[in-house]
């Protein structure tokens, strides 16, 4: 399966979002995933499975629970595919931020005149 068509999923999406913040448990990623999306606990388990089998997380078996955490290098293969076509918002946002930096001089400029 291609990356993007794994990460096509919202519910994929969500669960990678779950665990840049660290390692969860399957019980607890289940937990929140069906509390947002409705979906049933083996819909779930499906989900991690693409997930792992694709290599974007990997799991450790502790006691009885099932901790997973992100793989990053899948990852790193879509951003290095990105790659050549930020340049399409790059600039863009490099404007951004003149205008922002433009924009906070004039206002610090503005509240001194108003202060005399």
């Amino acid at each position: 399966m291609h990356a993007f068509d794994v990460l096509g999923d919202p519910v994929r999406r969500r669960i990678l979002e779950l665990l840049a913040d660290g390692e969860h448990s399957a019980g607890d990623i289940g937990a929140v995933v069906q509390a947002e999306f409705g979906i049933s606990q083996p819909a779930v388990s499906q989900h991690l499975r693409v997930l792992r089998d694709n290599g974007f997380t990997t799991v450790r078996a502790a006691g009885t629970r099932r901790l997973y955490a992100v793989d990053a290098t899948p990852l790193r293969e879509i951003d290095e595919w990105l790659d050549r076509y930020r340049h399409f918002w790059t600039q863009r946002l490099d404007a951004l931020a003149t205008e922002l930096v433009r924009g906070r001089r004039e206002q610090r400029r503005d509240d001194g005149t108003d202060q005399r």
